[in-house]
Parts: C-alpha cells; structure tokens; sequence
C-alpha cells in the first residue's frame, strides 16, 4: 500500500510539474517581452523578501503533519479533529504576525530595492505580495491531512489546475493592458481560490474535520510541538538565509537587473529541482508511516533504495543543466541574457548538493527531528551568508552560489550522519561515507563525460543542438548508471519493481 501510494504521488506530481514547467517558460517570456527584466527583478526580489516572513511560519505545518501519521494509522478521528484545530488557530495567528511585520518592512523598502525607473509605486507592490503571502496562510491548513494520508497527488492536481489558470488569465492581462498591478491581483485570487477548493475537497474526503465538538490536544502532545516548532524556527532561518538571500545579496552588490538575469536560469534550474522534489514530498508520508513500525534495518534498507534513485536522478538532471541550460536560453529568449559559463558550472554543483539532500531530509521530517539538531541550520546559514559577501565582492555573480555550496557542507559531513544516520538505523559514520561516495563519484563522471561530448558537437541550428544534447544527456549518464551499478542490491530492488509495475498494467 504504502509503494503503491508513493508511486501514484510521485508519478501525479511528475506530471503536474511538467506542466507547470512549460507555463512557467511560456510565463516567463511574455512577461519579460511585455514588462522587460526591471520588473522581472522586482518580482524575484520582492519573491525573496516575503519569504523571508514565511519564517514566522516556525514549521507548524511540518510538526502538525508528523503528529498526524499515527492517529492516522490507529483510525483515531478525535486526536485528528484536535490537531487540525490547533492547527487552525495557529495559521490564523501567523496570518497576523505576517502582516504585521510585513507591514513594519514598508520603510526599508527604498533601500532594499535601490533605484528604479518603473512608474508604479514600490510599496503599493510590495503590499500586493504581502497580501499573497497573507492569503496563503488562510484556509490552506487542511490540506495537511491529505499531505498525512499519502494523497499529496490530490493537492497537486488542484495546485496544477490553480497554475494554469492563473497564468492564462495573468498573460492575457498582459497582454492586453501591460498592467503589472493587475497581474499581481490575479495572482493573489487565484490563490485564494485554490486555498477554497483544497478546503472543500478536504471537507468532503474527511467530513469528521468540519465537526465543532473537538476535544482540547493532549498537553503533551502540544508540548511535543512546541518542541518541534522551536526546533523548526531555527531550520526556518537557516533555511531563509541559505536559499532566500541570494537575489537580496545580488541586487545589493550587482544590481537589480543581475537579479533578473539570475532569475531566468532560476526559473530553469528551480522547475527542474520542483519536479524532482515532488517525487520525494510525495513518499514522505510513506516514509512517516514506515518509521512508526521502528523497524531499523528494514528502514534503513528503504533509505538507501531511495538514495540510490536519488544520486542517479541528480546526476542526469545536472548533465541536463550543464548540457542544455544555455542553448535553452538563447533559442527561449536571446543569447543577451546569457550568463558566464563559470556561473553556469557553480549554479549546476550547487543544484546537485541541494539535490543530494533530498533522501536524508525526507526522512528526517518524517521522523519529526526538528529540535536535535536546531542549531546546525544557524551554523549553515552564518557560514553561507558571511562566504557569500565576502565572495561576491572576488568572484562577482559566481561567488554568491560558491558561498552556499561552501554551507552545504554542514549538512554532508555533521548533520546527516549525527542526526539521521545513527538514531534512525543505528550505522556509523563510515557507513554513511561508503553509502555517499559512490554515487557522487559516478555521478561526476556522468556529468562530466556527458559535457566533453556535447561541448565538441557544433550544429549551426540551435534547436537541432538541444535535441541532440538532449539525446545524449539521456543516454550517457544513464548507461554508466546501469554499467557501474546493475550488480547492486539497490538496482535489482528498482529493476523488481518496474518488472512488477509492468505485469500488474498487463
């Protein structure tokens, strides 16, 4: 049941993710024809600062969704019915500290933003953004149990159907008045549309939810909470710094307009990480419900089947990147907003360490280890943000991303093998060096080979050189994948289950 779930999840999010990919490239170029890379800027910029305010979040979310797993697996419908309440209550009183200190930001928007030459009111857009945030806080906190039940793909199909239509609606505005206000407003109701449906869905799925007579949560159950949430609010911070203070750092040291260049590559490089990712949010709660079994070898086994998809699913992404991002761009929107190939190289490492964290993540928020290892996030993101300002200034652009891979490198070698590695499956620290290596060594390979033959095939046509690189990219990573790996446990455990996947459609 639980493979069976997962893989719905994970196909679903797959799919919808696709979709959302070609809306987000089609987005992108008009609105960049329409409004032009200034606006663009704001947009990543503003993007980053109220994301800044999703700290105030604390992780609520994560901590209700892994208190769920078990009165979910026991059938336990009033301990569900207290929790979503308390989850309730809580979203409502972020809503409002959000829009407090959001509000309190307004004076320091001048500076943040530098100078522009844009006719619309900085503020009056950045209070749009705020009220989007705002809005995603509303009614949003019942799809936690679909999260909790393994019926993510649910979520995504709604998100998927919320994404197409506004992006049809806010292009066509574009199009037809150029008026980037009325772009941001259809933003803000769509969202509160999708929040509605979700609830609806959520309602009629599990009708006991909407029922007013609900018990107060166990004390100790919102102890354990609290413990989690302060726990979260560090990795909240960290996170914020590590990944949301590069467009602040780029517009402060190169300019807004650098920051809408960056975004472009971005926009590439975070569609394919999004797609990519559903896969593992989509088998987290399988994960949270393989963990209450406390069945460590068992566990164990499972994680490193999923970081054996894991390495070899980054490395073909990261010879994508490396292969196709530039020829991608210029033949998308012009070889003008092109970046140095150096940045390209940096951007591509930095996407494969973020993606070689997604397996252990999974099973650390599955497993709630929120408040162990509160104080590496702190010590991630200082590094990062202390690297990234000193770099900027030596290596430019390329020098912000060079900060952040820098960070990474807390996690790999402290916090995985301390806080994952040993209380979940009892295994050493050198137990966890052998399960690592090789898959990045090979994946080094893969995506080096895959650029020395792309990089000395030159087609005058720009489109026939992305579909061969294309071509390429799919067959060399892969074919090393199964030639260095096809004697291994964790390639027959996925050769087994594509065997089965085949015979059950027949």
């Amino acid at each position: 049941m639980r493979s069976s779930n997962s893989i719905k999840n994970a196909i679903v999010a797959m799919v919808m993710n696709l979709f959302t990919i070609v809306i987000g490239f089609i987005a992108q170029k008009i609105f960049i024809d329409v409004l032009g890379t200034e606006y663009l800027g704001i947009n990543g910029l503003f993007t980053n600062v109220l994301s800044m305010l999703g700290i105030i979040e604390l992780g609520l979310g994560s901590a209700i969704i892994y208190h769920l797993y078990k009165p979910i697996a026991e059938k336990d419908t009033e301990k569900i019915k207290s929790l979503m309440l308390f989850y309730k209550i809580g979203y409502r009183v972020i809503a409002l500290l959000v829009t407090i200190i959001g509000l309190l930001i307004i004076p320091f928007i001048g500076f943040i933003v530098g100078e522009v030459t844009i006719t619309e009111s900085i503020v009056y857009i950045y209070i749009l953004f705020l009220i989007d945030i705002v809005a995603s806080y509303l009614l949003s906190y019942k799809r936690s149990i679909l999260y909790a039940n393994q019926q993510t793909y649910i979520v995504n199909i709604i998100h998927i159907v919320y994404l197409i239509f506004m992006n049809v609606v806010q292009l066509l505005a574009l199009i037809i008045t150029k008026n980037y206000i009325l772009y941001l407003w259809i933003k803000i109701i769509s969202r509160i549309f999708e929040n509605v449906i979700i609830t609806l869905v959520a309602n009629k799925m599990y009708p006991y939810i909407k029922d007013n007579r609900v018990k107060q949560l166990d004390k100790k159950i919102k102890k354990s909470i609290f413990t989690k949430v302060k726990g979260l609010l560090y990795h909240k911070v960290g996170t914020f710094i590590v990944l949301g203070t590069d467009n602040i750092i780029i517009s402060a040291f190169l300019g807004v307009t650098t920051v809408g260049l960056y975004s472009n590559y971005n926009l590439i490089i975070q569609a394919l990480s999004n797609l990519f990712s559903q896969v593992f949010n989509s088998i987290t709660a399988s994960v949270g419900n393989l963990l209450v079994e406390n069945d460590k070898k068992k566990s164990y086994n499972i994680y490193k089947n999923i970081l054996f998809f894991n390495s070899w699913i980054f490395a073909f992404a990261s010879s994508g990147l490396l292969c196709i991002l530039e020829p991608f761009v210029k033949i998308w929107i012009g070889s003008e907003f092109l970046l140095p190939f150096g940045v390209l190289v940096v951007l591509v490492i930095n996407f494969y360490m973020q993606g070689m964290r997604k397996t252990s993540n999974t099973f650390k928020e599955a497993a709630g280890i929120f408040y162990e290892d509160r104080y590496v996030p702190l010590c991630e993101s200082g590094i990062n943000i202390i690297a990234s300002i000193i770099l900027v200034k030596i290596f430019g652009l390329m020098g912000v991303f060079i900060g952040t891979i820098i960070s990474t490198f807390v996690l790999f070698f402290y916090s995985y093998p301390k806080f994952v590695y040993k209380p979940l499956f009892g295994r050493t620290y050198n137990q966890y060096l052998k399960d690592y290596i090789p898959g990045i060594i090979v994946s080094i390979i893969s995506v080096s080979i895959s650029y020395v033959i792309t990089s000395n095939i030159h087609i005058d046509s720009m489109f026939l050189q992305i579909i061969t690189n294309l071509i390429i990219v799919c067959i060399v990573p892969n074919i090393i994948h199964v030639i260095l790996f096809y004697k291994t446990s964790q390639f027959k455990y996925y050769s087994k289950l594509l065997k089965n996947i085949i015979k059950n459609k027949k």
